[in-house]
């Protein structure tokens, strides 16, 4: 039995009851007051009594009765048709959806009721797939593209190996070495990325601060070695979340923030803040002047900067697309503002951990 049918006998089975309850409540109060037998001594007018009332009453109720079902039946399937026309399009949004059409919207007018507020929910959520899906079917192709790279040109250097046997191999074992390792990187940036996606981790009391600490420490040498300034300030920053994941958020803005600084002589800033309800972790650099073009970019995978760098440190361009998916497993925020004198400004805002008191 469909919902339809069943709010028609629904609706119709209500009207015969109250109905019912009417004439019943019309034989109790009334009928019962008049008398079986009326006698008037003197007189011979015909006055009606109980039963002549019951004969004219009874089929005159049965037939209201009849009318009633009918007319709730009917009644009952037209509002009930209206009232559930709405859902009939939000079931073919869905089929649509099912079937892989993700770009149909229902768009229901009308008041704010909960129909209303099902099919605007369900018109949220077919726009956060279809982005998601999107956005996953274009990282697949740009993680394709890089990872075919590196094959081939390992391909063409065992070419070039088998055809000039005698080629000097220690060159071309190191230039295999590097390109294996970038390969490596790689797939690495990307388990991890898909390990923050699916927020698949245990949550701890982590200090933002000291994991600033321990990122700069580890990339102090690649600092030096371009001859790049570390500077770290700040109060602790207690938040809670995967201490490796934050760590490795931290780790790849300071190192985004080394290689992607002037040649010489640059600054690297590293702060951390307790705000309302959060903490908060901004990474700065010195470099050329950014458009709000491009900085609204550097989050996608595989951007990197104004240009495709390749250095020993250059990275796969994953490092913001990671941290941007940390901090959103996270239920944090990130933000990229280019600074006036050139240069990036990363803020990443967490919520704080909550405060345990004592009795």
């Amino acid at each position: 039995m469909s919902v339809r049918l069943k709010l028609t006998v629904s609706y119709a089975g209500f009207l015969m009851l109250a109905c019912a309850l009417l004439l019943g409540a019309v034989w109790v109060f009334l009928l019962r007051y008049v008398p079986e037998v009326i006698r008037i001594p003197g007189l011979y007018i015909h006055i009606p009594n109980r039963s002549d009332l019951q004969r004219a009453f009874v089929p005159k109720a049965v037939a209201a009765l009849a009318f009633l079902l009918v007319f709730g039946l009917l009644g009952g399937w037209v509002l009930a048709g209206r009232m559930l026309s709405p859902l009939t399009r939000i079931t073919h949004a869905t089929r649509l959806a099912a079937e892989g059409s993700l770009a149909h919207r229902i768009h229901l007018e009308g008041r704010n009721d909960e129909f209303r507020e099902l099919a605007d929910a369900f018109d949220t959520m077919l726009a956060r797939l279809e982005a998601h899906v999107a956005e996953q079917q274009r990282f697949a192709a740009n993680a394709s593209h890089e990872l075919r790279t590196p094959l081939a040109i390992t391909q063409t250097l065992l070419d070039v190996a088998r055809n000039d046997p005698s080629r000097d191999t220690g060159e071309l074992i190191d230039r295999l070495r590097f390109v294996n390792t970038r390969a490596i990187d790689l797939i690495e940036a990307l388990l991890l990325l898909s390990r923050a996606d699916q927020r698949s981790f245990t949550r701890e009391l982590v200090d933002l601060s000291l994991i600033a600490e321990e990122a700069t420490e580890t990339l102090l040498p690649l600092a030096e070695a371009r001859g790049l300034t570390i500077e770290t300030s700040g109060d602790m920053a207690p938040a809670s979340g995967s201490h490796a994941l934050l760590l490795q958020m931290t780790t790849n803005l300071v190192h985004n923030a080394i290689v992607h600084n002037l040649p010489e002589h640059g600054t690297v800033h590293v702060h951390t803040a307790v705000r309302a309800e959060s903490v908060v972790v901004t990474v700065e650099n010195t470099s050329a002047k950014l458009s709000p073009q491009l900085v609204s970019t550097l989050t996608e995978p595989f951007q990197r900067g104004t240009q495709r760098i390749r250095s020993d440190h250059a990275g796969v361009g994953l490092g913001l697309a990671i941290v941007k998916s940390i901090v959103q497993a996270h239920d944090g925020t990130l933000t990229l503002t280019p600074r006036a004198a050139g240069g990036l400004c990363v803020t990443v805002r967490l919520p704080a951990a909550p405060r345990h008191t004592g009795a």
